[in-house]
Formats: C-alpha cells, sequence, structure tokens
C-alpha cells in the first residue's frame, strides 16, 4: 500500500485531485486529515467538529485507509452508510490505488428471511390484500437477489406491513440450525464484514454489537483498529436506547402465538401448554385495557393503582417460568423450541427489574399504543457504560459531525460520553456566510407559547416565500405545530392565488419528499425534527431556512423530565448544563440546511424572540455561524430579491 503525507495526499497535485474534477484545497480539510492521521498514530481520541464544507469524510477517510488496518465507520443513516459505501470510498480507493476490501452491513431488519418469508407464503396470513400481492414480488426479488436487503425492492412501499413478515430479527432467527442457513442474507453479509478492512455500519447496529459484546453473548462486527462516528452528535441518544432494557406487550403476544403453533409436538403437555399461555394472553390484553388512554408516555411511578398493573406483571412472569419448564423437561428439543426457551427467558430478564426495588440509575418509563404497551428503562447517563467500553479497546476513537460544540465548547458532549482526556478540535467552515447568507429574527414576534404565535409567524413569513418564490425549508419543533403551519400556509396560499407546490412530512417517505422538492425547483417543504438533518439540497432550489421556535426539548417526555429532576436534586442548573446545549446542537443542525456549498446564497429566519429577549441567547447567537445579521424586513427582501 502507498502512503503518502496528508499534505500530500491533499495537495493541488496530490492523489487525490486526479480523482476529482475541479479539486480545490482546502486547508481545514488538510488539518483535519493530520489530527485524524495523529490520533490512529497514537490510539487516542478525537473529538472534532468540522464545519460543512471542510469534507470532513474525505479528511478521515484518507489517514484511516492508509493505514491498512480494519476500520469501522458509523453513521447515522442507512442513506450516509450508501453515501460512503457507493461514492466516498470508491474515490478514496482510487486514488490510493489499493485493493482494500469495504462491506456495508446493516441491521436484520433490512434483509429479507427466507425462513419468514416462506412461513408467510404457506400461511397466508395477511393484515390486508395487498400484502399477498407484495409478498409473491418479494419472493420473486429473493430468488434473484445476492444481497436481499430490502431497499433493492422499489414496488414494494417502504411502510408496508408485509415487511415484518419477511425481514429478520433475533427472536426467530434459528441460526445454522435454520434450513436456510446456508444462504441466509444476513449470515452472508455478516461474513462478508468479518473478512473486510472497512466496515461501514449505522450507530443503531454499532450499539446493538456493544450490547452483545459486553454481555458475552456474541458479536456482529469484528474488533478494529478504529471506530470512526461520523454525524457523531446523534451517538448519545442512541446508545442510551441499547443501554436501555424494554418489552413489550406484543413481544409476549408474539411469543404465545410462536409458542401455539407448534403445540401438535407435546402430547401429553398440550393442554397445560395451551391453558397457561391463555392465561399469559389474557393478562397481556389486561395490562393494555389497564391504560384508557392512547398515545402517551408516563413515568412509571406516576401511574395511579400501580400494584394491579404490577400483579399482572407478576402472573405474566410465573406463567413464563411454568411454560420454560414445560419446554426444557422435553428430551428432544427442535431449533424452534429452543429458541422459544431463549426467548422465554430473554423476557424473563427484561420483566424481573419491574418486580424488584427499581434501580436509581434508570428512568422507568411507558409507551401506550393502541393495541400493545411498551416498558422501558432508560439510564440516566451512558458515560460510565461507554467509558468502560472504550477503556476495554485500546483503540483510536474518533468522533465528528458539524455540530459538536457550544460556544466553541465540547465539554457538553465529552460529559454525555465519558469521553475524558480527549483531543477536540472545532474547524470552521470555509464558506463566506457573511456575505452569501443573512439571518433574520422578525421584530413584534409573540411568546412562542401564545396561541397566535403560528398565525404571527404566517404573516411574517409569507411575504419572503413569496419573494423567494418558494425555495423554502419550513422546520418545526413538533409535529403539531408543523401540521398547523401548513394548513395555515396553505390557506393563505389559496387565499392570494399562490401557485407554489407545499409539502408536508407524512406525505410520503423522507426521501421522496425531497426528490419532489428539488425537482420541482420552486416548492415548500415543511417538517419536524426529522428533517432538521441529514438533508443535503444544494443549488437554487433552496434559498429560504424558517426555524419556527428554539428547540428545546418538550418536558412532556417522561425520560427528559426525569433528567432534569435528578440534575435539580444535584443541585445544577439543569436549563444550563443541559436544556440550552442540547437545543444549541439540534439549532445548529437546523440552520445547517441552509448553506450545503461555497455557491449556495440564502436567508435562515428564527422567528423565536427567546433569541433576542432572554439572556441566553447570546450563548446562541456566538455558536450560529457569522451570518449578516437584521432585524428588517426590507433587508431580507431585497437580499432574496438578488439571489
Amino acid at each position: 500500500m502507498k502512503k503518502f503525507p496528508m499534505d500530500v495526499f491533499f495537495s493541488k497535485d496530490g492523489p487525490l485531485s486526479k480523482v476529482i474534477s475541479g479539486y480545490q484545497i482546502r486547508p481545514s480539510q488538510v488539518a483535519m486529515s493530520n489530527l485524524v492521521d495523529e490520533t490512529i498514530l497514537n490510539q487516542n481520541s478525537l473529538v472534532v467538529e468540522a464545519g460543512t464544507g471542510i469534507g470532513k469524510t474525505f479528511a478521515y477517510l484518507a489517514p484511516a485507509m492508509m493505514k491498512g488496518e480494519t476500520i469501522i465507520i458509523s453513521t447515522a443513516t442507512k442513506n450516509l452508510q450508501d453515501q460512503l459505501y457507493n461514492k466516498d470510498i470508491p474515490k478514496i480507493r482510487e486514488a490510493l490505488n489499493i485493493p482494500i476490501k469495504v462491506d456495508l452491513l446493516k441491521g436484520r431488519s433490512n434483509y429479507v428471511c427466507q425462513l419468514k418469508m416462506e412461513d408467510s407464503l404457506i400461511n397466508g396470513q395477511f393484515l390486508n390484500k395487498e400484502d399477498a400481492v407484495y409478498l409473491e414480488k418479494i419472493k420473486l426479488f429473493a430468488d434473484h437477489s445476492k444481497t436481499g436487503e430490502i431497499s433493492e425492492v422499489h414496488d414494494v412501499p417502504e411502510f408496508s406491513t408485509i415487511w415484518p413478515m419477511v425481514t429478520s430479527t433475533a427472536d426467530h432467527c434459528l441460526g445454522q440450525s435454520c434450513e436456510f442457513s446456508k444462504s441466509c442474507f444476513f449470515l452472508k453479509a455478516r461474513k462478508e464484514a468479518l473478512s473486510s478492512e472497512v466496515i461501514i455500519v449505522n450507530h443503531h447496529l454499532f450499539f446493538a454489537d456493544f450490547v452483545l459484546k459486553d454481555e458475552d453473548i456474541s458479536e456482529i462486527l469484528p474488533k478494529a483498529n478504529t471506530i470512526i462516528f461520523d454525524e457523531a452528535h446523534q451517538v448519545p441518544d442512541i446508545a442510551s436506547i441499547f443501554f436501555g432494557k424494554n418489552f413489550s406487550t406484543n413481544e409476549l403476544l408474539y411469543l404465545m402465538q410462536d409458542t401455539q403453533s407448534i403445540f401438535d409436538k407435546f402430547g401429553k403437555n398440550k393442554k397445560k401448554l395451551l391453558a397457561i399461555s391463555t392465561v399469559v394472553i389474557d393478562e397481556i390484553k389486561n395490562v393494555r385495557n389497564f391504560f384508557p388512554t392512547i398515545n402517551q408516555r408516563i413515568i412509571y411511578e406516576k401511574i395511579k393503582n400501580i400494584t394491579e398493573l404490577e400483579d399482572h406483571l407478576i402472573s405474566i412472569n410465573e406463567n413464563l417460568i411454568k411454560l420454560d419448564k414445560i419446554f426444557t423437561l422435553l428430551d428432544d428439543q427442535s431449533p424452534e423450541q429452543k429458541k422459544i426457551i431463549e426467548r422465554y427467558a430473554n423476557l424473563k430478564e427484561k420483566i424481573s427489574p419491574w418486580l424488584i426495588d427499581k434501580n436509581n440509575d434508570y428512568v422507568y418509563w411507558l409507551d401506550i399504543f393502541s393495541k400493545s404497551v411498551q416498558f422501558n428503562m432508560t439510564p440516566f447517563s451512558v458515560s460510565e457504560s461507554f467509558e468502560k467500553f472504550r477503556d476495554k479497546n485500546e483503540i483510536s476513537w474518533i468522533f465528528t459531525s458539524a455540530t459538536l460544540a457550544v460556544n466553541d465548547n465540547f465539554d457538553f458532549f465529552q460529559n454525555l460520553l465519558g469521553l475524558h482526556e480527549t483531543i477536540t478540535k472545532k474547524l470552521d467552515s470555509p464558506f463566506n456566510f457573511k456575505d452569501n447568507a443573512c439571518l433574520y429574527v422578525p421584530n413584534n414576534m409573540p411568546d412562542p407559547n401564545t396561541t397566535i404565535f403560528n398565525l404571527t409567524l404566517i404573516k411574517k413569513i409569507f411575504p419572503l416565500i413569496n419573494a423567494a418564490n418558494g425555495r423554502t425549508f419550513i422546520l418545526s419543533t413538533s409535529l403539531k405545530a408543523m401540521r398547523e403551519i401548513s394548513a395555515l400556509l396553505k390557506d393563505i396560499f389559496n387565499e392570494k392565488k399562490v401557485e407554489i407546490p407545499i409539502f408536508t412530512q407524512g406525505e410520503d417517505s423522507k426521501k421522496v419528499l425531497i426528490d419532489r422538492f428539488k425537482s420541482h425547483g420552486n416548492a415548500v417543504l415543511i417538517g419536524s425534527m426529522s428533517f432538521w438533518a441529514g438533508i443535503d439540497v444544494r443549488g437554487s432550489s433552496l434559498s429560504l431556512v424558517i426555524i419556527d421556535k428554539l428547540p428545546f426539548q418538550s418536558p412532556g417526555d417522561p425520560v427528559f423530565e426525569s433528567k432534569i429532576n435528578r440534575l435539580k436534586n444535584l443541585g445544577e442548573n439543569p436549563f444550563m448544563t443541559f436544556q440550552l446545549p442540547q437545543a444549541i446542537i439540534l439549532l445548529k443542525q437546523g440552520a445547517g440546511r441552509l448553506i450545503r456549498d461555497e455557491a449556495d446564497k440564502g436567508v435562515l429566519m428564527i422567528c423565536d424572540p427567546r433569541i433576542i429577549d432572554k439572556p441566553y441567547g447570546k450563548r446562541i447567537w456566538k455558536s450560529l455561524p457569522t451570518f449578516k445579521r437584521t432585524r428588517q424586513e426590507i433587508d431580507v427582501m431585497n437580499f432574496l430579491k438578488s439571489l
């Protein structure tokens, strides 16, 4: 393998320049690549905020791939995985002229499971008539596919109810005992990944593997010399999901259904097994019916008549033990039965913390859905667990994103993950924000919590959207506000006979909506928090980004509420140490949608008066790029007309 100093690799006539048309040297990119190079060489940890336009992907790929060691790159989304695999890594590999094996690995649910697919074909228990047609299409795909990735099935909707019936899950996987083990798409993907030098995963898969390794159960990913987290600002939240524990009444119900599906193999125990599993099913219904209101989140300790609920859980647990004994005592256990025994053990382990004194390091809370209840245990902090894991693995750790620092300070992010004694660096975007972008905070906006806020917002944004001829993102902090803003904007467009298309989150998939927005060239796209990050629209299709409110997390979230109360009890100021830094990082993500290329120009409009009126507003201002700033509508109108 040919190795180059980073200054040479990224130079005007260096290897990278020969594979990228119109290549330009970016000093910040070179600086970042040198930092990554040193971090890998010395097996240190690095946290680096790389502003938009630096080219952070190439900055970490080049030094990492030059080392010739095993690298795991974890991204926030599957789309970013695909971009790395199909576009970015091939460029670096071509520039280096090296035969590095690269593999992309996604979670089980992204692969067709032949066993579940065949069972569905035989049983035919569809939720609707369309599923039968979709199943035949998936069967045809699976018979000819090399990967079995469901993203390659273009004529079955991504939200179809058929997918859970045909995709891989750990609960149903029989491993090498499965009749389809030799052709299993997930196992083949995993095998390929284990023999690769560069493995691309997403954060969810990384932490799923992390938990398995921590429990000495199994592992999906190989050992690596370097682990790189791209879009690292999402890591703490995703880590907390996997460091916690949860189970749902649906999980219990599916286990009982699978138990009953193999009754014929139990002879004299058949009636007993049926009776016990029927009791469990009844108790599952009792748990769901215990909560009259759907679509809500509840802190466990706030539940009324909590003893009654716990009685149902005790009954479920006792009967799971009885069922487990029946299966365990069987002389000749089939692979299906062994798998069910594993699922009994797993569920008993998940239920038991709810039947004893609660661990003060966790938040206990429930999600109430229309047909199920999910019991969640979420740790207050993942820093200790993550720090221990890093200490076990003396390798290089690199965390990068465009939004990690608050006022050039990384303490908030570092504390969330226990990243002590870590090298930190902030590299500003090379883009000319002062000349190419304008930050506008309108005058005379009411308090965001008042009923007239959205009506006033519409009056303020309409002239700007009209002046920009659409080409607008509207980013809302809640789904409720998003829907109201969408309805009000459509009303005023109809009233004023404005022919600008409006696309709203939920009308179709995120990808489809973004593609429509780009193709129209003069549209308005309205989205909530999932649209604040991971959207890259360059050029004239986007000139105006509107943010309705500062993205403070809702106090109604049980985990958030519990964390706030815990910080108060510890004598800390939760707003300054947690709420505000979190909101600043989210705001930076939203603001980052505007300027994606050095030629981009546009206006960022923040409609929340608290950024001006509150003392903490200065911290927010300082964390944003160096936009030209104004509070005068006429300045913004002139700027938009000049584009």
